[in-house]
């Protein structure tokens, strides 16, 4: 029994983090079709944020509030320098201005900071476990559940009863039927890249909760696992982004129990084995999200 708690608060919590970095990579791509190659590198900023503020006095949740406003700026500039300025010429450009934020920001790290690991500073709350059904769970990761949830009911009620949520989802489906209506089309994008940076922000809490420590390159991980996701779970439906990332971190988690230890090694080729599968049988994910309009 206590394997099984184990696992189920394993997969969920990774579940979690998952869902929620997936979301922040498919509410930009809902309204600019485009993936931010730059997504990563908010989860870095976050970090790198914890470490400088880490021989101050304040409070580590002050802290902790500090890298997640750095990270929803990091945004907002990402959609002012990377895309506003080529989001009306051709895919391509957008893309490679995209990589290009991400390198710069990647550089800017091991310029003026180091290429080396440096320490993130952690609550004990996060190396403290409980007993639960004769399992012993880090409470990390019940912390990771409730924060998720939490942010996801935030995230729902948001894109369902405000208005700022229904000129988003206006937005997603025909963005030039939008504009046309009177939606700020700018404001709508940019509002997309602070929610993409808040949910980065409060994910990299819990991912460097994980691992401990930041290097320059630490944004690809996070920024595969969002494009994974929302690929298996649909590009274009937010639900299916949740659904996607809870589905991921339940195949990771599932080979990281049941796999021979020989046979751990391979665990990513086994992961993308069945992520291609499952792409064969759904090729448009697995909840279809609403038909597009054209890119802006």
């Amino acid at each position: 029994m206590a394997v099984y708690i184990q696992f189920l608060t394993d997969a969920l919590s990774l579940g979690s983090l998952y869902a929620l970095m997936a979301l922040g990579l498919v509410i930009v791509y809902g309204i600019l079709k485009l993936v931010n190659f730059a997504y990563g590198e908010l989860i870095m900023v976050a970090g790198y944020t914890l470490f400088l503020l880490g021989g101050t006095p304040f409070p580590w949740l002050a802290m902790a509030g500090v890298a997640i406003i750095m990270a929803i700026l990091t945004g907002i500039a990402t959609e002012y320098v990377a895309f506003r300025p080529v989001r009306s010429k051709s895919v391509t450009a957008v893309l490679i201005t995209s990589f290009a934020f991400s390198t710069l920001l990647q550089n800017a790290a091991l310029l003026f900071i180091s290429p080396r690991a440096r320490t993130v500073p952690l609550p004990e709350i996060f190396s403290d476990t409980i007993n639960l059904g004769g399992a012993i769970i880090p409470l990390r990761n019940i912390l990771t559940i409730v924060v998720a949830v939490i942010m996801l009911g935030i995230f729902t009620y948001i894109m369902k009863k405000t208005v700022l949520g229904l000129a988003m989802r206006a937005a997603a489906t025909k963005f030039t039927m939008a504009r046309m209506l009177g939606i700020p089309a700018n404001l709508v994008i940019t509002s997309a890249f602070a929610i993409s940076g808040l949910l980065a922000g409060v994910v990299s809490l819990f991912w460097f909760g994980r691992i401990g420590s930041v290097v320059p390159g630490i944004g690809l991980e996070p920024l595969l696992v969002a494009f994974i996701a929302t690929v298996i779970g649909g590009m274009r439906s937010l639900q299916g982004a949740v659904v996607g990332g809870f589905l991921l971190a339940l195949i990771v988690t599932s080979f990281n129990y049941f796999l021979p230890p020989e046979l751990l090694k391979f665990r990513d080729a086994f992961t993308f084995s069945l992520v291609i599968l499952i792409l064969l049988w759904r090729p448009d994910g697995l909840i279809k999200g609403p038909a597009t309009g054209q890119r802006t």
